[in-house]
């Protein structure tokens, strides 16, 4: 498993098209979101600066991309090509498979956090204390794991011809809804009903938790547990079904 993982990651690596949307994308985001506020101007009454509140948004959405926009297309252009009819024929055992899309792709969402703070700190003079910028980085990069698993599960949903639009829908649909992009307080009533209980307003809650120097609420992080057990499930389910149609 340890060297399917150093492959993903060298394949990850390797795609530069990949890397500009999960690592460059997100920062250039920032920049043109964090540039419209005011010096003193706060957003969604949390006390935090229009940089600060925007930056936890976009490492959220950076490790997003990575983690959910990786996993699926790769896995589903797999299946197409034989690839993993292939590894079904060594030792690898199916838990092996997910388990190292799963890492590789957790690996790669680290620079999209970490870029996105460093500008944040550096051209944006955001500035916290050592310990939350390292509880920040832990919380962001556990908390993508939920879309890694997400990832994985539509890899085997999909064909290969359908895995994009899908993935596409998924991905803004709860880049959005979430309030990854703007604060869902400027949702109607009835939909911020909705955005609290998706996973993505509970991953991004988390960090700003953290930037307000509290504790992350019991049911931001039930909601991504309750995600993060429910995507693994599907994944794994969906994968043994892949296998008796081999």
């Amino acid at each position: 498993m340890n060297a399917l993982i150093k492959l993903e990651l060298a394949r990850a690596l390797r795609n530069r098209k990949f890397l500009f949307f999960s690592v460059i994308y997100p920062s250039i985001i920032f920049l043109l979101v964090a540039s419209q506020g005011g010096t003193g101007e706060t957003v969604d009454n949390s006390g935090l600066s229009v940089a600060a509140y925007v930056m936890v948004s976009m490492a959220s959405f950076g490790a997003l991309t990575a983690v959910l926009m990786g996993n699926s297309e790769r896995i589903a252009k797999e299946r197409e090509s034989g690839w993993v009819r292939q590894l079904r024929l060594t030792t690898l055992p199916g838990r092996g498979y997910v388990l190292a899309k799963t890492a590789s792709a957790a690996v790669v969402s680290l620079p999209s956090i970490v870029v996105v703070f460093l500008i944040a700190a550096s051209v944006k003079h955001v500035r916290l204390d050592a310990w939350q910028w390292l509880a920040l980085t832990g919380a962001i990069w556990a908390g993508s794991l939920v879309f890694a698993a997400l990832g994985v599960a539509i890899g085997y949903l999909a064909s290969g011809d359908a895995v994009r639009p899908i993935t596409m829908i998924t991905y803004f649909g709860l880049s959005i809804l979430g309030g990854l992009w703007w604060p869902s307080s400027s949702f109607p009533t009835w939909l911020q009903d909705i955005a609290k209980w998706l996973p993505t307003h509970a991953y991004a809650a988390l960090g700003r938790a953290i930037e307000q120097s509290q504790a992350p609420k019991a049911q931001d992080i039930a909601i991504l547990v309750v995600f993060f057990a429910l995507f693994v499930g599907g994944a794994a389910w969906l994968y043994r079904k892949d296998t008796l149609k081999a």
